[in-house]
């Protein structure tokens, strides 16, 4: 028992540590928070963008092998994000078709990779949610006469809570996810350059740790926890609409 208690005291300080940080603003998390924060955001606003229409186009489309799309969209909701980075890294490295782009290791590359996960995500449940608008609605849509780019956008209307859902969803996925923003963006800490950073919450969080900072670790894990917490209260409160 006392050797249990003694090993609770490190995990003690490093958590009153990390308060210490989180309450003195400290400019390292701030600054790896901020670009997590804007890299997920931009692949997730790029991401709905792309997957938003093709959901669309997808839920109310007819034409062969359909089914088997959405079947294949839904079964990429669990593609390792460890996959989606070597793919990536392949098509962006040095040799690969865009290498003369020189997006590897910088927060572009960890975007196109943040955009090509959540892609399916959004796709996904876009074309669940529109087909789930009561079949009552679109008839009465369609007994108006609406054009088909109209019937869209009235059905879209009618969904807009569950896509807003979706999205939400997503961010929350691209945002926790550590095995493609390492191999993109190799983890790269910029101080004097905000803008080639690469280093985001999740991937300090494992450097960290590993040259054992744990306090910084833990601040760190707070933050995505609260984000986790903000991103569950928003999907309640929308799936409640």
């Amino acid at each position: 028992m006392a050797g249990f208690l003694e090993g609770l005291s490190p995990i003690w300080q490093g958590l009153l540590q990390a308060f210490n940080l989180l309450i003195s603003l400290d400019a390292q998390i701030l600054r790896i928070t901020a670009l997590s924060l804007i890299i997920t955001m931009s692949a997730v606003i790029i991401g709905s963008l792309i997957s938003i229409p093709l959901g669309s186009v997808i839920a109310y489309g007819k034409f062969r092998g359909r089914n088997t799309l959405i079947w294949l969209i839904q079964t990429l909701y669990a593609f390792p994000t460890v996959v989606i980075g070597l793919i990536v890294f392949l098509f962006i490295r040095k040799t690969g078709p865009f290498g003369p782009l020189n997006l590897l290791f910088t927060p572009q590359g960890m975007i196109i990779g943040q955009t090509v996960l959540v892609l399916p995500i959004i796709t996904g449940l876009t074309i669940s949610a529109l087909v789930a608008v009561d079949l009552t609605i679109r008839d009465t849509i369609t007994s108006l006469g609406a054009t088909r780019l109209q019937f869209l956008i009235s059905a879209l209307k009618e969904a807009r809570f569950a896509i807003f859902a979706a999205i939400a969803l997503a961010f929350g996925r691209a945002i926790s996810e550590v095995g493609a923003a390492i191999i993109i963006g190799g983890n790269i800490a910029s101080p004097g350059n905000f803008w080639t950073s690469t280093r985001t919450l999740t991937t300090a969080i494992t450097l960290e740790t590993g040259k054992g900072d744990i306090a910084l670790s833990i601040a760190l894990g707070i933050i995505l926890l609260l984000i986790a917490l903000v991103i569950n209260v928003i999907i309640s409160i929308v799936q409640n609409r």
